[in-house]
């Protein structure tokens, strides 16, 4: 029997989704029937502002007809026969793209098919280059949830009850200025320099890679202070390790330049990405320089479906919209939509921090009668959070809900977002706070 493809309303589609589909995520507020720019249009036929871009994926819009035409066109050659049996343009021309669009020497990638993978085999391939096995790995960080990126994953949310993960993994302090009790506001490389302590105390010197993000995203938009980034590189460096930039959320024009690396002066060993990287179509990568790229050899790695032609397709028409001018309009909306965040900090005292790159921003809600963890800061106020989001969604506007503390409004919408829209949502988004202010005062 053919499954039923019809569904009428809101309702019924998620109660199809409680019957059949694992219980992961029941936050189904907003069901997708269709998608256009930054729109989603849902079973009822309510209509949304997104905000949140699926999670940092649709970076050229929802339905791109450039990225559906590229799509439909490969789709009508071949979908599959293992981009590692059958060598194809597609794959071939995607990774020339990449050695060219990347940082420093970046040359060779290798292609999955998410994020999670991309991470798990830079792991693999910096292993095997550098003959080490320990990783050193973030406070707050996230790289993914299959066991091996878990192991990496700072935040015990993530890793409840599904320890224990891979060894040889430690910890080092992200630069959150907004909640350290060394920098008082003002970040400095203090929390670089403490990985130096982190290898010296938690590790037996074996170091592989030191892998951060360069913009955290699920850990609250962290964006780090000049310097910082370059000084973990030198550690990586001098304890004979690589540096692997996890780009999985903030890559493919998301902080205003293709890669988030760009805003600083590094070029990493490895790079790895997914999300933007084709619009929605599941693909993932892990790019690095020959000499290191090389180390691997046959049938150390392979993935059936990594390098799908048709995902493979969609990311080079993904790239060709990217550099025709969209990244360069999400740096620019980027700083008008930072001082617009700015505003809000000083127009409210629940508004800790507002922080970021291009339109990857965040906004820290806090209580400001209540002090935060270590006695920095005002405390997280993560129902304040949600509550917005809830009246945000009750105006037609998604929005993303995230930080280590459940407490940062995420503010990742399509790349391709208009002035109007963003006035739109910034609008609504005071109101929503000045709603939630009066109700709890």
């Amino acid at each position: 029997m053919a499954p039923n493809t019809t569904f009428t309303d809101n309702r019924e589609v998620e109660s199809r989704y409680d019957e059949y589909v694992m219980s992961v995520w029941k936050d189904l507020d907003v069901p997708v029937e269709r998608a256009e720019g930054c729109t989603l249009e849902d079973f009822d036929g309510n209509e949304y502002l997104d905000l949140f871009s699926g999670i940092s994926v649709a970076n050229v819009g929802h339905n791109n007809p450039a990225v559906v035409e590229a799509t439909q066109d490969q789709l009508e050659e071949f979908v599959h026969g293992c981009s590692y049996v059958h060598p194809n343009a597609p794959v071939a021309e995607l990774a020339e793209r990449i050695a060219e669009i990347t940082p420093g020497d970046l040359e060779k990638s290798f292609f999955c098919n998410s994020g999670t993978e991309a991470v798990e085999g830079a792991i693999k391939l910096a292993r095997k280059h550098t003959g080490n096995t320990e990783v050193v790995a973030l406070e707050m960080a996230f790289h993914g949830r299959t066991l091996g990126s878990l192991a990496l994953t700072g935040n015990e949310a993530y890793k409840k009850e599904m320890a224990p993960t891979i060894n040889d993994v430690a910890h080092a302090p992200a630069p959150y200025a907004y909640r350290c009790s060394s920098c008082d506001g003002e970040c400095t490389t203090a929390c670089a320099d403490r990985i130096e302590h982190v290898i010296g105390t938690h590790t037996s010197g074996d170091l592989a890679a030191i892998v951060v993000e360069p913009v955290m995203g699920e850990g609250g938009i962290v964006v780090p202070p000049a310097g910082w980034l370059e000084r973990v590189q030198e550690v990586a460096h001098d304890h004979g390790g690589l540096l692997i930039a996890d780009e999985v959320q903030s890559g493919y024009g998301r902080t205003g330049e293709l890669f988030a690396v760009e805003h600083f002066d590094v070029e990493p060993d490895i790079v790895t990405q997914a999300k933007g990287i084709a619009n929605g179509l599941p693909l993932g990568a892990f790019t690095a320089p020959a000499e290191i790229a090389d180390s691997f050899e046959s049938g150390d790695h392979l993935s059936t479906f990594g390098g799908n032609p048709v995902a493979c397709a969609a990311a080079l028409a993904t790239i060709d919209e990217l550099e025709g001018g969209i990244v360069d309009d999400a740096r620019e909306q980027g700083e008008w939509l930072s001082d617009r965040l700015e505003g809000l900090e000083s127009s409210f005292d629940v508004v800790g921090e507002t922080r970021g790159l291009g339109l990857m921003q965040g906004i820290e809600l806090v209580d400001p009668d209540e002090e935060g963890p270590l006695g920095v800061a005002a405390a997280p106020d993560d129902h304040l959070a949600k509550a917005v989001s809830k009246r945000l969604r009750e105006e037609g506007i998604v929005i993303g809900v995230g930080g280590y503390y459940g407490n940062i409004l995420r503010f990742q919408p399509p790349l391709t977002i208009t002035r109007d829209q963003l006035e739109r949502a910034v609008e609504s988004l005071e109101a929503a706070l000045e709603a939630e202010v009066e109700t709890n005062a």
